[in-house]
């Protein structure tokens, strides 16, 4: 039984290294699963779409689809755009069995990823000391995709002991420069900002900035095509493609004596 396709659904951007981590992404699930067929669509900004690799698929015969958003955050893309991108590729190929799962983050296995990137930004700067952090993300209008990730940086404040502030890009509260500011004015000189960001686009790139000339010691590198995210983006699909099952096909169509067909989920197991 052939798992259905997997399609890495990625933020879109014009900076190319923002596409670069969902295609090694994509070469990671290919190693992990050689037997799964994995792709890579843009919700914005750069090819492929969606709908141009659904219909690239349909040519080739595929019946069963799931896209995985690499997304860090249960937001409006999520929770919005994705939705309606299943329902247009539904609309437009009735044949086709399409779902979405639940996004890569913020699952709490990711900040392991965060305090290695900030590692190596803390030897890099030759940084020995810490007192205070900032946990970095780019933000959401939806205020509980925004209380999910503040509490995977409470989480990891209280694994590292330290006081921690946590900062959205494109949202109301704190900026990253401002969390930066706000624990210099209590007295803490030797601040680091843990970055919760996919990607090194634009938006990443101008608070590393911002947080540096507020006065951080280091700041993280975004988390990249690392094996955990992989391993999220396999979890995610696995659930995903198994509401796809049909265990009553071909119930119907079985001769009495014999036993119905079934669906081997192993194909999907992660």
């Amino acid at each position: 039984m052939t798992a259905p396709s997997l399609i890495l659904l990625g933020y879109g951007s014009s900076d190319p290294r923002v596409a670069q981590v969902s295609h090694e992404l994509r070469a990671e699930l290919n190693r992990l699963r050689p037997e799964l067929d994995v792709h890579v669509a843009f919700l914005d900004h750069c090819p492929p779409s969606g709908p141009q690799v659904i219909s690239k698929l349909v040519k080739r015969g595929v019946q069963e689809v799931v896209f995985v958003p690499l997304l860090l955050s249960d937001a409006f893309k999520a929770r919005v755009e994705v939705p309606a991108l299943v329902a247009k590729v539904q609309a437009n190929h009735p044949g086709l069995r399409v779902t979405a799962s639940s996004p890569i983050g913020p699952d709490a296995s990711l900040l392991s990823i965060v305090d290695r990137r900030l590692r190596d930004a803390l030897r890099s700067r030759r940084v020995t000391e810490l007192d205070g952090l900032v946990f970095a993300a780019a933000g959401s209008s939806d205020v509980r995709s925004n209380a999910l990730v503040a509490r995977r940086a409470r989480q990891w404040a209280t694994h590292h002991k330290l006081p921690c502030v946590t900062a959205f890009a494109t949202v109301s509260g704190p900026s990253t420069a401002e969390a930066v500011r706000s624990l210099r004015a209590q007295g803490r000189r030797h601040i680091a900002v843990g970055g919760w960001f996919l990607a090194p686009g634009l938006l990443y790139t101008r608070q590393a900035e911002l947080a540096y000339e507020a006065g951080a010691v280091a700041v993280s590198a975004p988390l990249g095509a690392e094996p955990e995210i992989a391993h999220a983006a396999l979890s995610r699909y696995v659930v995903a493609a198994i509401d796809l099952v049909d265990v009553d096909q071909g119930v119907e169509a079985a001769e009495p004596e014999e036993a119905a067909p079934v669906r081997h989920l192993s194909v999907v197991s992660a």
